[in-house]
């Protein structure tokens, strides 16, 4: 009896070194943890800020490519983002990847829809982008967000505040008023905002399943034909200008595909780490750039009916933010409480 006794005060102490050992080496893998996700979440914002930035300042950039029309930026577009993704294919080795979703029809039937959308987008803001209407890029933009609570209640039955059908009438009212005051239907912009809105919602549904390189590729390499086309009819009426004006203009028109491709790697790198406020925060910042172009920089008019008109859009914006950041600090403070609970 002694003897076993003595063997379990021996063992006692140690036991509780080793316990308390480890309980030191769980907490410093947590505070790495927790340091690890705070990086990832700085460099996610770091990402999308500069996503959206490169995307407020691309209609200077379209408009730097004078004489060169927007049917023709738009293929060069195309078929240059296809060759900008393919040579990213090849450096960073994920050909393999690529082969993998092929062999999924459902994944390429949801790229084939992709592209369609980007290109209704890309054609849209070239072509309003190159005949004065810049500002009405952006208000399409500003109101990407609420078309897209919209395509969530509508197509995914998801449950919306009271706060969001607000800022949802809001913005109609915004739009009748811009219609009956400024005496134009905001085409652009509504077509801007739902291809746009459309567009996320079939990423949506394509998910993690295709990255965002891979993503691009198969766009591009569907409206590759359209691209063709779309030269060989501007080559026979006003003549494609590639080639044709300077060194500096070729070269300029050469790098629209990585100038296509740039701001949607940066966004994809950043929607993986950082929180959905933080990009939705984030997301203002292209329209902002946007407008400040149109506005002061071209000297787009901006009479008291759009003002009164944006103004609306903004306050529905300001509403629906204030909500978003209400309901992530609420789902924050229920996680805290489950873990501390646990």
């Amino acid at each position: 009896m002694p003897q076993p006794t003595g063997r379990a005060e021996t063992a006692g102490p140690e036991s509780s070194g080793e316990a308390s050992g480890a309980g030191l080496t769980d907490t410093g893998a947590i505070r790495a943890a927790e340091a690890h996700a705070a990086r990832e979440r700085t460099l996610g914002g770091v990402y999308a800020f500069t996503a959206y930035l490169l995307w407020g300042f691309m209609p200077l950039y379209f408009l730097v490519l004078a004489p060169t029309g927007p049917w023709e930026i738009v293929a060069w577009r195309v078929i240059l983002s296809l060759v900008f993704c393919a040579l990213l294919l090849t450096v960073t080795r994920t050909w393999a990847r690529l082969w993998r979703i092929l062999r999924n029809k459902r994944l390429v039937w949801w790229t084939v829809l992709a592209g369609g959308l980007i290109y209704v987008n890309w054609q849209v803001f070239l072509i309003a982008t190159l005949t004065g209407h810049v500002i009405e890029t952006s208000l399409g933009y500003f109101i990407n967000p609420l078309v897209t609570v919209l395509l969530g209640v509508l197509v995914l039955r998801e449950r919306v505040t009271v706060t969001q059908w607000v800022a949802l009438g809001i913005a109609a009212i915004a739009v009748i008023v811009i219609v009956v005051g400024y005496g134009s239907f905001p085409w652009i912009a509504l077509a801007l905002a739902f291809s746009f809105g459309i567009y996320g919602l079939v990423k949506k549904q394509i998910g993690p399943s295709v990255d965002a390189v891979s993503g691009l590729t198969l766009e591009s390499l569907w409206l590759t034909p359209i691209a063709i086309a779309q030269l060989v009819v501007v080559g026979l009426t006003t003549g494609v200008t590639m080639g044709q004006v300077s060194v500096a203009h070729t070269l300029l028109l050469l790098c629209a595909g990585a100038v296509t491709a740039t701001p949607l790697l940066f966004f994809a790198a950043g929607a993986r780490r950082a929180p959905l406020t933080v990009l939705g925060l984030m997301q203002f910042v292209a329209p902002v750039m946007q407008f400040i172009t149109g506005a002061w920089l071209l000297g787009e008019p901006m009479p008291t009916e759009r003002w009164i008109g944006f103004g609306l859009v903004w306050v529905a914006l300001i509403v629906l933010t204030v909500d978003s950041l209400r309901n992530a600090r609420r789902a924050r403070a229920a996680v805290s409480d489950v873990g501390a609970i646990t």
